[in-house]
């Protein structure tokens, strides 16, 4: 696990080189605190370079970066895990090839000598790495299935730069870098900023599941996917299907805890996490750590779950306490380390369980994308029953009634609560079946024309992943599954985790993040994975044996931040700095009197504004320590 940079240029020297590549690698030094390496070379025209940080997990001796094939015409970079390294290297050595450390980098750089890039798709694992070829005159840049891996990526006439955090490639530009107009527009409606868009003009994410092959000749390079994604259904009975399901998650489970240092498991209480932590606890010898956080505040404490399976699997249960001041402290840190405008206030918790843990552990195990691939969120039977809804409800009885049914169900607090998700419900609706779209934008969604100038708007700003998908009007769970996995499972969930983890040097992992289990959970009937209201339906079933009766059964509410009240308290006077007129004229973004009503309007109490008026206060935050 690490952090990666690299550049190719056509207007710099070797040192030069080393002086930016030096730089970029400090700014990430919280992803590889162990040790950093270099490579730096002249080609034909131009100089390439490739750096790395490393937190060293597994071959703690041998493992260093750069790696080089024997002839040194061929070196690498990495930053990840390879979970299916041990199984690759042993075909590899029937082969007669031969290996100088126990890494799973060296295994992706032979793999590649004897495959080429056809290799990439043989990886199981979490990874952005860069592997430059001199005989073929190419640098291959690659990211993960899922896109757990940060990757970003800049260019202009004579220079390419790659990095996993945005903050290394800004570093050697000349000037600061335009907001894109796509990715304004995405973030105001969604939250986040989904690949291969980011909040600035020319610099790219690359998307998961992509290479990028650069030929350092020409200076171009070409984008494409790594692997085919099955979507073949198959005929299997229920009860073979949740057979397989255990199986196939506790061999993930086990293949992502190999590691050369101790593991163990984030644990909510929920039950992805509780799956993790049961399966984690049966394949080891010895104890396992778990980890958890409570709130002060019992209407947000859960704790009782974490510790009913911590006891049930008998690990080493650690629990932390923390306050809104826990939280509210760590707001700045989290929030621009994130390099563009991030909403999502669970970032928060999350740094901080990640923060508490690094105190024991570098490596643990997460549920995260449980949600993803078995179909957990309420969305997902929200929008199944949109269709019913609009074949009941005349569309023009829906129209007449939506503003009478928005006013009753108006309220000054308990935002996400049942009338929230009413309310978000009955706006959401679409006739045209693309109310999907709508679900997902959880911002400023369709009233981004009030709140943004025109000059600004961007419109079908879902067309790119409409075509991508092949999705226009998404009807299915497989259809919302595959939107999530391109869109909020890349653009917030894993951004999420890797920025909070990373900034406290700990590396997480998600045995659900496997394309094995994607696959397998894309064959089934629909109805395996949401059952009338019962979400994630057979992966609770292929379980339920492990744990007490109706446990997996029981809902959890998640990380709830009281961002609305922060905005209101100890966050108001840098909240009204934004607001002031002055400011919004000078950034000329915002439309203002909407603003000003808007961020007054929950301030004064009169509604419940939370989510818009952070997602604006996240922008303003950004937009002031970068761009001023």
């Amino acid at each position: 696990m690490c952090g990666i940079n690299g550049l190719i240029s056509r207007n710099t020297t070797e040192e030069r080189a080393r002086n930016s590549l030096q730089k970029m690698n400090q700014l990430i030094f919280h992803r590889g605190p162990d040790e950093d390496g270099f490579f730096i070379q002249n080609h034909h025209q131009s100089t390439i370079g490739m750096a790395m940080r490393r937190l060293s997990i597994i071959d703690l001796s041998t493992g260093k970066q750069p790696i080089y094939s024997e002839d040194k015409k061929i070196v690498i970079v990495f930053n990840g895990e390879i979970y299916n390294y041990q199984i690759l290297k042993k075909k590899l050595e029937k082969e007669g090839v031969n290996f100088q450390t126990k890494s799973d980098t060296e295994v992706i750089l032979k793999l590649y000598e004897a495959k080429g890039e056809n290799s990439f798709s043989e990886l199981d694992g979490m990874f952005a790495f860069s592997i430059y070829d001199k005989k073929r005159s190419k640098v291959f840049i690659a990211r993960d299935f899922f896109g757990e891996k940060p990757l970003y990526y800049y260019q202009n006439e004579n220079d390419f730069y790659w990095a996993s955090e945005l903050k290394s490639i800004i570093s050697n530009l000349n000037e600061k870098p335009k907001i894109s107009k796509k990715g304004l527009n995405l973030y105001f409606r969604l939250t986040y900023t989904p690949a291969p868009f980011t909040i600035y003009e020319n610099i790219h994410k690359l998307e998961a599941n992509n290479y990028i092959a650069f030929d350092i000749t020409s200076n171009n390079f070409e984008i494409h996917a790594i692997s085919k994604v099955k979507k073949e259904k198959q005929e299997i009975s229920f009860q073979d299907a949740k057979s397989k399901l255990n199986d196939l998650m506790m061999q993930s489970i086990e293949s992502r805890s190999i590691s050369d240092v101790p593991i163990g498991t984030f644990l909510s209480g929920g039950v992805d996490s509780s799956i993790v932590s049961f399966g984690l606890a049966k394949l080891s010898s010895q104890k396992i750590d778990t980890f958890s956080i409570g709130f002060e505040k019992t209407s947000f404490n859960e704790t009782d779950k974490s510790q009913l399976v911590a006891k049930l699997i008998g690990s080493k249960h650690h629990e932390f306490i923390i306050s809104e001041k826990d939280l509210e402290k760590n707001i700045h840190e989290i929030l621009l380390n994130f390099d563009e405008p991030f909403a999502d206030s669970s970032a928060l918790p999350s740094y901080i369980v990640a923060n508490k843990t690094r105190d024991y552990l570098k490596v643990a195990l997460t549920g995260d994308g449980g949600d993803e691939v078995f179909g957990g969120y309420n969305k997902y039977y929200i929008g199944k029953l949109n269709s019913k809804y609009t074949s009941i409800i005349p569309e023009f009885l829906h129209n007449t009634s939506k503003s009478v049914l928005n006013k009753l169900l108006s309220t000054k607090d308990d935002n996400r609560g049942k009338r929230f998700k009413v309310k978000k419900f009955i706006n959401a609706i679409n006739y045209n079946n693309e109310h999907y779209w709508n679900i997902i934008s959880q911002g400023f969604g369709n009233e981004i024309e009030n709140f943004i100038k025109s000059d600004f708007i961007e419109n079908n700003l879902f067309d790119y992943y409409k075509e991508k998908t092949a999705i226009e009007k998404p009807k299915t769970v497989h259809d919302y599954r595959e939107i999530d996995r391109l869109i909020s499972l890349e653009g917030d969930m894993l951004p999420k985790v890797d920025r909070t983890s990373m900034l406290n040097s700990l590396e997480c992992r998600a045995p659900f993040l496997n394309k094995t289990l994607w696959e397998f959970a894309n064959s089934l009937p629909e109805d395996f994975l949401l059952k009338g209201f019962n979400k994630k339906y057979i992966l609770k079933e292929a379980f339920k044996h492990e744990f007490p009766e109706g446990f997996l059964d029981k809902s959890k509410k998640g990380f709830l931040v009281p961002v609305g009240d922060w905005l209101r308290s100890g966050l108001k006077k840098e909240l009204e700095s934004y607001t002031e007129t002055k400011f919004l004229e000078e950034q000329n973004l915002f439309h203002i009197n909407y603003t000003k009503e808007l961020v007054n309007n929950h301030l004064s109490g009169k509604e419940d504004n939370s989510y818009k008026v952070w997602t604006f206060y996240t922008f303003q935050k950004w937009y002031k320590h970068t761009c001023l």
